[in-house]
């Protein structure tokens, strides 16, 4: 496929208009493309890398791409899939996140030739394009919002403030002149604001184009920091490897389509494809060497003749536990029984061999306990 093609078609979920854009990058225009990012954290995940890397694409073809840090709206919260009020963000938090995001962010884009702004130049201005906002939009568009519906309907509330945060978001659009916006599925209504906002405003509606999101190591819930089961770009490289190799099966497709260049190789198993993407994903962001080693040493502790592909989770909530009580959590029987094994050297956690009962282990979570020659367990937290 072409740069176009890639553009419009890998990892896309919906595009408004999809002829419309597919004309404009056929026309050779060079579009603003923008991407608008609260920095709600100080750090990026893999998860947000995918609509990162979708504008890398557009910026690869010769488009501008624009990155727009909500340091303005950070502080009101974008209410999108919230069951409860979002806590705000002080203005001191939202420069302390800062530091880092936008350095993390140019591992993936080429920050230098991106032009970055900073919502707060134009929010901070006073009431005037505030009130000419609040024109183009009715209460009864802004309630309803499914998440404020369901807020609603289970006894909750909706304040002013967050009823408020999709048209500030929107008049991002209307200032920059954007001609496409990226976002995920949970920011459908927030990219549709903008094009309300640029109507009223007499400018051309930029398109949209929507990414889905990518659920974390766990395969249930999204990437998040929040739920521990995310994939960090500074993630050290054995651990980014080991973290790729933990995902379920169901998602190697996902996975290899949203987060690489590289397509998932056809007649291989599980183990074999996970492996390449874990490999692939460890060597864009530490290099090929470093790659080449996280995985000589993911396949020296966990060698396939010594581990099986499949482990059964071992959840353990005490992230400081006592070596003995962790063998008692496994199943062990006993202290005795779990301090002769101990005394034996059959004890291991990632290969290294354990012999002080009483020794504080220190989780992380994704640890391989092995007990013996033939028990093992992940663990879980």
């Amino acid at each position: 496929m072409d740069m176009n093609e890639i553009i419009l078609n890998r990892g896309v979920e919906e595009i408004i208009t999809r002829p419309h854009l597919e004309a404009a990058l056929k026309s050779g225009k060079k579009l603003r493309v923008k991407l608008g990012i609260d920095p709600t954290k100080s750090d990026i995940h893999l998860g947000h890398t995918v609509i990162l890397r979708k504008l890398k694409q557009f910026q690869d073809a010769g488009h501008k791409i624009i990155l727009i840090i909500g340091d303005f709206t950070a502080q009101i919260g974008d209410p999108s899939g919230q069951s409860a009020e979002r806590q705000p963000l002080t203005e001191k938090e939202v420069k302390y996140n800062l530091k880092n995001y936008i350095r993390m962010a140019g591992k993936v884009i080429n920050v230098k030739k991106a032009e970055v702004r900073y919502n707060g130049e134009w929010h901070k201005q006073g009431l005037k394009n505030f009130l000419a906002m609040t024109k183009a939009v009715s209460i009864s568009q802004v309630m309803k919002r499914e998440d404020f519906q369901k807020r609603l309907n289970a006894g909750g509330d909706v304040t002013v403030l967050e009823s408020l945060y999709a048209i500030l978001q929107g008049y991002d659009s209307v200032v920059i002149k954007a001609d496409v916006e990226l976002g995920g599925t949970d920011q459908k209504l927030n990219l549709l604001m903008g094009r309300r906002l640029q109507r009223h405003f007499g400018l051309p509606e930029q398109d949209i184009m929507i990414l889905p999101l990518i659920e974390g190591t766990d395969g249930v819930r999204k990437m998040s920091k929040s739920y521990d089961n995310y994939i960090g770009l500074e993630d050290e490289p054995e651990e980014m490897f080991g973290k790729a190799m933990s995902i379920p099966d169901n998602l190697i497709p996902k996975y290899f389509t949203l987060l690489t260049d590289v397509d998932q190789p056809k007649n291989t198993g599980p183990y074999a494809a996970k492996m390449l993407l874990a490999q692939t994903l460890v060597e864009m962001y530490h290099g090929e060497k470093t790659a080449l080693k996280a995985r000589e040493e993911f396949v020296k502790i966990f060698s396939k003749k010594e581990m099986p592909e499949e482990l059964e989770e071992l959840k353990i909530k005490n992230k400081n536990i006592a070596l003995i009580d962790l063998l008692l959590q496994a199943g062990i029987p006993s202290k005795s029984e779990a301090r002769r094994l101990i005394d034996q050297g059959a004890v291991k956690i990632n290969e290294e061999t354990k012999t002080n009962a009483q020794e504080k282990i220190s989780l992380k979570g994704r640890e391989v306990l092995k007990i013996g020659k033939r028990r093992f367990w992940k663990i879980v937290g």
